[in-house]
């Protein structure tokens, strides 16, 4: 969790000037808050950071998705095509914005492939919902010719992948609209948090009324706001938003750290024969956060994970029986399971949720093991780790060997 390993001094300033002025709400307030404007302030770091025109921010990296959803222009009865392997709220926002979720195959880059969108477009096809998944990027060339092709919005959550990039563009950038997450467990965190990028002025705007109750934002007397579309309340807070302030701030000096401690890790692992790596369509553009290794097959994995665990070797995932992130887990997704109908209980569901068939994406997230890379790691801690993995996966390796 490298956002939440350098808390400091530079978070409390922050944190401090918005308490001096008592001015918590992001809006209004002008005469009160001595010019500190920290929402504002956060969102023009991430444009800078990123080289967005427009960043909104909001309360969550899951009302971030909604937020790009309905921005982008996605609601009821749209079909959009989204992966089986991606935090929970991916799914979520799609079907609480009254669309219909298709799943399609990922690849070994984590994230949907081409070819898998491309297998799931129907005539009723509206969009895609592209996830950026473990601090990397999809192969966005292919991706956006299917989009093209199809006359398909895109829609980027890269909610693990802030400030990652492909071929210069960051992720996020490449759709009508894009997302991320500044959750605790983020490369940068507000604790709670989240912002949606565009180039698209009218997307943006959209946005901005959509997770305001359709506030305009003209004026300063916020009773008087015109209200030009429906929304509701997705607000990021001054005291979240003066975290994400600080901890933008510090993004370029953990992607250095988190990039020597990987190519150490994967230089050491790449001695392992049996273990490869993620692909990543753009290595200069990784965000490092995770070392994504793959085993030859799932009962490899296995093994190393029950190794691993022997060993007390912590700081990992094992994505095929995680709970939230990948769909063999997901019942109450299966069922529909929810607390008040949705659209899709009375449209239906494009799939059956309960018996899809995606050998792809069950045969790669079988295989694959994630650790969390830490920024603040010394190089002797990184080599025992390495060392560690290796004699995990050597021992499980060497069972049907």
């Amino acid at each position: 969790m490298p956002g939440t390993e350098l808390f400091g001094a530079e978070e409390k300033k922050e944190i401090n000037d918005v308490l001096e002025t008592g001015i918590l709400f992001r809006y209004n307030h002008d005469a009160q808050r001595n010019n500190i404007w920290k929402a504002r302030d956060f969102e023009n770091e991430v444009k800078k950071l990123l080289g967005a025109k427009y960043a909104h921010a909001v309360s969550s990296g899951s009302t971030a998705v909604a937020c790009a959803l309905a921005a982008a222009g996605i609601g009821a009865g749209d079909e959009v095509i989204v992966p089986p392997f991606t935090f929970i709220a991916s799914i979520e926002a799609v079907l609480f914005t009254g669309a219909l979720p298709v799943f399609a195959e990922i690849d070994e880059t984590l994230c949907l492939s081409a070819k898998g969108i491309k297998a799931a477009v129907t005539p009723k096809t509206k969009a895609v919902l592209l996830v950026h998944m473990c601090g990397g990027m999809a192969q966005m060339d292919e991706i956006l010719a299917v989009c093209k092709e199809h006359r398909l919005t895109l829609v980027e959550d890269a909610g693990q992948a802030f400030a990652a990039s492909f071929k210069g563009t960051s992720v996020g950038l490449f759709g009508k609209t894009g997302c991320y997450s500044f959750d605790f467990f983020k490369i940068a965190t507000c604790g709670e948090g989240g912002v949606m990028v565009t180039n698209d002025e009218q997307a943006y705007k959209n946005a901005d009324y959509y997770s305001d109750h359709g506030h305009s934002h003209v004026g300063n007397n916020r009773g008087m706001e015109p209200h030009p579309i429906l929304g509701f309340n997705y607000r990021i807070g001054e005291l979240s938003a003066a975290v994400g302030l600080a901890q933008t701030r510090k993004v370029p000096y953990i992607l250095q750290k988190n990039r020597e401690h990987k190519k150490i890790l994967m230089d050491e692992l790449s001695k392992v024969s049996g273990i490869s790596f993620s692909k990543l369509p753009d290595p200069a553009g990784d965000t490092a956060t995770f070392l994504n290794i793959f085993l030859p097959d799932t009962e490899a994995a296995k093994r190393t994970v029950d190794e691993m665990n022997k060993a007390g070797v912590g700081g990992f995932n094992y994505w095929f029986l995680n709970m939230y992130h990948f769909i063999n887990q997901w019942e109450h997704v299966k069922n529909l399971s929810v607390a008040a109908k949705l659209p899709i209980h009375i449209l239906g569901a494009p799939q059956d949720y309960k018996n899809l068939h995606l050998p792809k994406s069950q045969e790669v997230v079988g295989r694959l093991i994630s650790f969390g890379i830490r920024c603040t790691w010394t190089h002797d801690e990184v080599k025992a780790l390495a060392k560690k993995i290796a004699a995990c996966a050597e021992k499980a390796l060497a069972v049907h060997a």
